[in-house]
C-alpha cells in the first residue's frame, strides 16, 4: 500500500522480449498523444533501452529508428570469449552512438536498469554508472551473449529475476506504477528440437514469475505478441508499434482515473487491511455483552 496517497507520479516499466520491444515504443506514443508525463522509467533487457532512449529526451519518432536494429542479426557479434557466442559490442555501439558515453544518473527522467548477478543470482537495479555497459548487461542473454562485468560482478539479462521491473518504481518517487509485459502468451510454439523444448521451459518459469509480479502494478499491460518473433521483425514494424499503442491507448482513461481517485483508493486499501484486525473485537465485544445480559437474568 503506497505510504502518500496524494502521489500522483507516475512509473512506467518495461520489460524483456527481445525483438518485440518495438511494441514498448508504442506505449510511449499513447503517453506522448494524452501529454501524461512520466516520472520515472524502469526497464529490464530490451525495456531497458528503450526506457534509456525515451529518459535521455528522445522523442518517439526518433526512437522508431532502434526499430530496425532491434534484429539479431544486426547485433550479434560472433565472439571467440568464454561465457556467450556472441559479444554485446554492437549495442554499446549504437547507445554510443545515438545517446553518447552518458551515465544513467545524468538521464532527464530518473531511470533504473535491471541486470542479474549469474554468480548470485541477485537482482541488480541500477540508477547511476554508464548507460551503455549497464544497458549491454540487462539485454545478455545467458548462453548466447557474453555476461558483462560492471563494478566487478558478473551481469545477465535482468529478466531472470524481474522481466518487468515493477520494484524499484515505488521508491523513485512512483505513486501510480504502469507495467508493460510484451510475453503475456497463452500458448508456447510447438517445439521442433532440443533447443525449442529448453527455450520454452525457460520462457514458462518467466513468465509465471511476471504474472505474479504484475499483480504488483496498478496498472498492468499484458501483450500476447507470440505471433511475432523474437529475432527480426523488420517486416512489420509498424503492425507491432500499434500492438503496444492500441492498448495502452484503451487503458489511458485508468491512468487518469487513478490520478484523480488516488486518495479514494488509498483509504479504501487502508480500510480493507485494517477490517479483519477490528472484525474479532466487535465480535468479542458482542459476546462479552451477551454473556452479561445472561448473568444479569
Amino acid at each position: 500500500m503506497k505510504l502518500n496517497p496524494f502521489n500522483t507520479h507516475i512509473g512506467l516499466a518495461l520489460g524483456g522480449g527481445a525483438a518485440k520491444g518495438i511494441a514498448h515504443i508504442g506505449v510511449l506514443k499513447a503517453f506522448e498523444e494524452e501529454g501524461i508525463r512520466i516520472h520515472c522509467i524502469s526497464g529490464t533487457s530490451v525495456g531497458a533501452l528503450v526506457a534509456s532512449y525515451h529518459a535521455f529526451g528522445r522523442p518517439v519518432e526518433s526512437i522508431l529508428s532502434i526499430g530496425s536494429a532491434l534484429n539479431l542479426s544486426k547485433i550479434l557479434n560472433f565472439t571467440l570469449e568464454r561465457g556467450g557466442l556472441f559479444s554485446t559490442d554492437n549495442i554499446r555501439d549504437m547507445i554510443h552512438r545515438d545517446l553518447g558515453n552518458v551515465r544513467i544518473e545524468d538521464a532527464d527522467i530518473p531511470l533504473a536498469i535491471c541486470a542479474t548477478d549469474i554468480e548470485t543470482g541477485e537482482q541488480l537495479v541500477f540508477q547511476k554508472g554508464n548507460l551503455a555497459e549497464v544497458v549491454c548487461a540487462s539485454m545478455a542473454v545467458p548462453g548466447l551473449f557474453v555476461p558483462v562485468e560492471v563494478d566487478g560482478r558478473i551481469l545477465v539479462d535482468g529478466g531472470l529475476v524481474e522481466n518487468v521491473p515493477i520494484s524499484p518504481l515505488a521508491a523513485m518517487g512512483a505513486g501510480i506504477t504502469v507495467a508493460v509485459d510484451l510475453s503475456h502468451v497463452s500458448r508456447y510454439t510447438k517445439p521442433e528440437d532440443t533447443l525449442d523444448v529448453i527455450s520454452n521451459a525457460i520462457n514458462i518459469v518467466i513468465d509465471s514469475n511476471t504474472r505474479k509480479q504484475l499483480k504488483k502494478a496498478d496498472i498492468a499491460v499484458p501483450l500476447d505478441l507470440s505471433r511475432y518473433s523474437l529475432t527480426n521483425n523488420a517486416d512489420c514494424l509498424d503492425e507491432l508499434y500499434m500492438e503496444g499503442y492500441r492498448p495502452m491507448k484503451n487503458k489511458i482513461r485508468r491512468v487518469f482515473w487513478y490520478k484523480r481517485m488516488n486518495v479514494v483508493i488509498y483509504l479504501l486499501k487502508a480500510t480493507w487491511k485494517l477490517l479483519p484486525l477490528k472484525v474479532p473485537e466487535i465480535v468479542q465485544d458482542l459476546k462479552r455483552h451477551a454473556a452479561a445480559l445472561r448473568n444479569r437474568s
